[in-house]
């Protein structure tokens, strides 16, 4: 923990020790009974690093192969991104579009990679129906509308792109998005029919639960500081027991060196952990609530300061923001965000003041391309970073691949294009580019 993390441990959100309090701590089912690593020498086919989607959709995976699998978090199942998110299930990434994505790594790697994502929202409810998980599970879809009639042509080849790779998708003019997001404020934009939205931490403890019942063990409460190679397999010494694989998967993603320690050295200069804030409304009289988002629908628009939302089970509007700078963010998000819903729906003002009964924040892992990268952090030891804010579907469908790959290793044919790790030139600097970044898209979201 950094100095300034340490100082600032009144802040829930920033407590090692805890969940934040979180309107999904305060309504998911609850965890499955965990322990720490008990003392001795155990021993493991993979061994997981991290007890969030990517890690326990791993874990699931590799010991219904039969795998002897490990999991250990620091914290707790799901304190990190996994069950901080806004819950929205989108099979896309921010500005890594499929053609994007194609040119970045190659005919067949790009495809492939573009495959899995475009899947990735069917791998979530999947698992949601297969595994019985309780987690507030709505697939009706998640639109992008255009905040101007400029971003229309954006829609158009996001759309196109899309479509021409099998997904279910379809573009809305201004009145269909208005019927769909109960707001006037679009002018249009598309829809990608097997998007949808969870409670995110429900769904991490529904994947831990399954991954338990697969026989796979998970252990919380365990820090792993670093691995050692142990002759043809990797050690992991912790504060109890310690563990030897044959395989390694670091699946911490943002939370490697935030809050926890890093499990592979220099891990955390590949990334920048972006701060991301969360809020809920509290629960919408019954007539509001049949104006907003009206058919259930995840929504996300074209904005770089982006607006999104979905109703929870109560009727809440879950939405949340960015900002700059952090000092004092609690006041000025509920000011900000309340404003912003007045905007995009006026019939808000029927309740005098938005309230918000849950404000919460978390880091997600950025880079600067906004690629997702794959790391071989050496033989026998995978990891990936840089979901870029759309982790919970992507990193859910990634767990099955990166367990495969991991078990497989060279005989694995997988779709994922595995490279040595790359540190971000002016690593020390980058949340100074994040505050710029957050100002310029302000500023850029109004002229284009």
């Amino acid at each position: 923990m950094s100095d300034v993390e340490s100082s600032t441990v009144s802040d829930a959100n920033l407590d090692p020790a805890r969940l934040p309090p979180s309107l999904w701590a305060s309504t998911a089912a609850p965890a499955p009974a965990t322990t720490a690593l008990p003392a001795g020498e155990h021993t493991a086919d993979l061994l997981i690093v991290g007890a969030g989607v990517t890690g326990l959709s791993a874990a699931l995976h590799a010991a219904g192969r039969g795998a002897k699998v490990v999991v250990l978090e620091a914290s707790e199942i799901g304190f990190g991104a996994s069950g901080r998110n806004n819950g929205l299930v989108i099979p896309a990434l921010t500005r890594a579009d499929p053609d994007v994505l194609v040119q970045a790594f190659g005919p067949e790697k790009g495809e492939a990679l573009v495959a899995v994502l475009r899947d990735a929202a069917d791998t979530v409810f999947g698992l949601v129906r297969r595994h019985g998980i309780e987690c507030e599970a709505v697939q009706q879809g998640w639109a992008q509308p255009a905040h101007r009639e400029s971003r229309l042509a954006l829609s158009r080849s996001r759309f196109e792109q899309w479509q021409r790779r099998g997904a279910p998708v379809e573009m809305l003019d201004g009145e269909q998005v208005a019927a769909l997001t109960g707001s006037r404020f679009w002018c249009g934009g598309w829809l990608n029919r097997s998007g949808g939205h969870v409670n995110p931490l429900g769904l991490t403890r529904g994947l831990a639960r399954a991954a338990l019942a697969a026989g796979a063990a998970v252990h919380t409460h365990t820090p792993v500081g670093g691995l050692q190679r142990a002759g043809d397999a990797w050690r992991v010494a912790t504060s109890s027991g310690s563990v030897r694989a044959r395989k390694v998967l670091v699946a911490t993603h943002s939370y490697s060196g935030f809050l926890a320690p890093t499990p592979w050295p220099g891990l955390p200069q590949t990334m920048v952990p972006v701060r991301s804030y969360q809020m809920a409304t509290r629960p919408l009289p019954p007539a509001l609530r049949a104006t907003v988002l009206p058919q259930g629908h995840a929504m996300s628009d074209t904005q770089g300061d982006l607006h999104f939302a979905h109703l929870d089970a109560q009727g809440r509007i879950v939405t949340g923001g960015a900002l700059a700078f952090p000092p004092g963010y609690e006041a000025r998000l509920r000011k900000r965000i309340g404003q912003r819903l007045i905007k995009l729906y006026p019939q808000l003002q029927a309740l005098g003041e938005i309230r918000f009964d849950h404000l919460w924040h978390g880091v997600f892992a950025a880079t600067p391309d906004k690629l997702p990268r794959f790391w071989r952090l050496d033989e026998g030891v995978l990891g990936w970073v840089g979901c870029n804010g759309r982790g919970l579907a992507f990193g859910t469908a990634l767990g099955r691949v990166l367990a495969d790959a991991a078990l497989d290793g060279d005989r694995a044919r997988v779709p994922l294009p595995f490279e040595p790790p790359r540190v971000i030139s002016g690593h020390a600097f980058a949340s100074l580019g994040v505050a710029a970044g957050t100002l310029y898209y302000r500023w850029k979201d109004g002229r284009d």
